[in-house]
């Protein structure tokens, strides 16, 4: 692969993790005791678009475009869910930003196998998003303890764990057909 190649990958790596964090979904949810109150439930495309790049350009090549977009975030732009600088440290969602990076490494053993089954990504995107979600949970709970609030660790594992986890798995499915549709049509060559 030429220089100019793998450099055009890692931009077009960064721009599409920064453009997916930005894009937020709005998910309506009636709300159990008021079918009529709706509340919305945010989201956004981070994680899926991150395992669909990892396993078309390779876990080394976006592990170094998330670490640029990490810095990006903390010290020059607010590209993150919720804004961006080292304040940003001490929210809960910083984890599930460091959580990625195992989760990159998860998938690229994916990349690396050349050959994608349904049941196998599936296995391993489960595997790398749940180890995603208890590197967030762990951070965000030293946190509150840190901070003497742990009356607030079961109501973040609900929040930022339980409630995004069921879209997260079922965004699995439209990222293995894009995927298959890709390596069908050859663009990309692996």
């Amino acid at each position: 692969m030429s220089y100019l190649n793998r450099i055009l990958k890692l931009i077009i790596s960064i721009e599409s993790i920064i453009i997916s964090s930005l894009t937020q979904i709005n998910i309506p949810l009636p709300l159990i005791d008021n079918f009529n109150n709706v509340s919305e439930f945010q989201v956004n495309l981070q994680i899926p678009v991150i395992i669909l790049l990892t396993i078309i350009f390779s876990g080394e090549l976006i592990f170094k475009a998330y670490f640029i977009y990490i810095f990006t975030g903390l010290f020059l732009l607010p590209v993150f869910f919720d804004g961006g600088s080292l304040g940003y440290l001490l929210t809960p969602n910083f984890g599930y930003l460091l959580g990625i990076f195992p989760l990159i490494k998860v998938i690229n053993i994916i990349y690396k196998k050349n050959i994608i089954k349904f049941l196998e990504f599936f296995k391993y995107s489960l595997i790398a998003i749940f180890i995603m979600h208890l590197i967030g949970i762990l951070y965000f709970s030293l946190q509150f303890l840190l901070f003497s609030k742990s009356g607030l660790i079961l109501y973040s594992i609900g929040k930022y764990s339980l409630s995004k986890l069921p879209y997260q798995i079922l965004s699995l499915i439209p990222v293995i057909i894009l995927f298959k549709i890709i390596n069908k049509l050859k663009i990309i060559d692996r």
